[in-house]
């Protein structure tokens, strides 16, 4: 009888990081049966999902509650599921709200739980470190702090890499005088990036302000502004772009605005720590709304919030490599006034790139996919 394995990738970052995996799985493996919720990567590779994560991929404490009857809904669905199909192992992908409760779930019917890429509990809610000491089997981390942290709560972690850096071996890209030709920009045009986020509700908060700021810009400097939009979202998240038609912009992926621009603003999340990698000058801004950040400031205990500077400096430093702006100060005032400080001092700029670059070894590792493709495979 072919093994089952439970995957559950709430957001579109946890497809993309559950599907490495379970595609080295399914070399070894190609009987086990992938069911859960994950997009459209995981789907590619045969998984049954109930929900895709388009669904599910809900930020901010607000929000979260207006959808708590979907979400439930959701959870109930999935548990009937677990109980029909009686799955081997669980492989839960970040998405920490939902997979703690599953978690627990899965511990009860004495299903084994592997967790992969911890909730950050080192950032808030460290009260959950209970739970996953209880309910988790196997804890996967993406941060190489992240063992002892675990290890002065009494749990077992294990660092097995960023999948980040795997996805981007992978990369292919162009040299930058071609991708300059293909797009006929000129060697003496500025290019500055604009990755305002992947969910609706990011965007409707942050990209007005990046194109305020690049509104401004674009009157100090000869520049193209490479937007990277995320494909999973429907055009009617950008309709604030036909307000900017006089601005110049190249749309193209995430990984290209990271690789030619000259400076890019990025939505705090996954993006800076790939940018981080890309060795990219970069602005940090975030912004949401206003029950959402006061309740944020009251939970998150870290001095900064990007997983740059985190990386980068520590955890629980207050040193930046790169500049954040949160809340009130991301507008498109402060952002333009920033971006011309980097603009203007070269030395600063290559200074930053240095030690972004220093960084991205602590994030080094072989094939986590594989590794944890082995891991799973003992419960299968």
């Amino acid at each position: 009888m072919a093994k089952k394995l439970f995957v559950l990738a709430g957001e579109v970052s946890g497809d993309m990081h559950a599907s490495g995996v379970i595609a080295e799985l399914l070399k070894a493996r190609p009987d086990v049966k992938v069911f859960g919720i994950g997009g459209e990567k995981l789907r590619a590779l045969g998984a049954d999902l109930l929900y895709d994560c388009s669904e599910t991929s809900i930020m901010g404490f607000v929000d979260v509650l207006k959808h708590t009857g979907f979400l439930r809904r959701v959870i109930r669905d999935l548990k009937e599921a677990v109980r029909r199909e009686k799955p081997q192992a669980a492989l839960l992908v970040d998405y920490p709200g939902m997979n703690l409760l599953m978690a627990r779930f899965f511990h009860e019917l004495g299903i084994p739980v592997i967790f992969y890429i911890s909730p950050q509990v080192w950032a808030w809610k460290e009260g959950r470190v209970k739970a996953i000491r209880r309910d988790v089997d196997r804890l996967l981390v993406i941060f190489d702090f992240e063992v002892d942290f675990f290890r002065r709560h009494g749990i077992h972690a294990e660092f097995v890499g960023h999948p980040v850096i795997e996805q981007l071996a992978e990369l292919a890209l162009p040299s930058r005088e071609l991708f300059l030709k293909k797009h006929t920009i000129g060697t003496d045009i500025r290019l500055i990036g604009l990755l305002p986020g992947s969910r609706p509700q990011e965007i409707a908060h942050i990209l007005p302000e990046m194109l305020k700021a690049a509104r401004l810009l674009s009157k100090e400097y000869r520049v193209v502004f490479l937007f990277g939009r995320a494909p999973h979202l429907e055009d009617s998240s950008y309709n604030l772009l036909t307000e900017y038609r006089d601005l110049s912009f190249v749309t193209c992926s995430a990984y290209e605005v990271m690789q030619y621009s000259d400076l890019a603003l990025v939505t705090s999340g996954t993006a800076t720590l790939e940018s981080l990698c890309f060795g990219v000058p970069m602005i940090v801004v975030y912004k949401t709304g206003m029950l959402n950040y006061l309740i944020g400031r009251l939970v998150v205990k870290l001095k900064n919030i990007s997983l740059a500077n985190i990386v980068a400096k520590g955890l629980g430093s207050s040193e930046r490599v790169v500049p954040e702006l949160i809340q009130h100060e991301a507008n498109g005032a402060e952002i333009y006034r920033t971006a011309r400080m980097i603009l203007d001092n070269p030395e600063a700029a290559a200074a930053m790139r240095r030690e972004l670059l220093a960084a991205r070894d602590k994030l080094a590792s072989a094939s986590p996919s594989k590794k944890i493709a082995g891991i799973l495979q003992e419960f299968l």
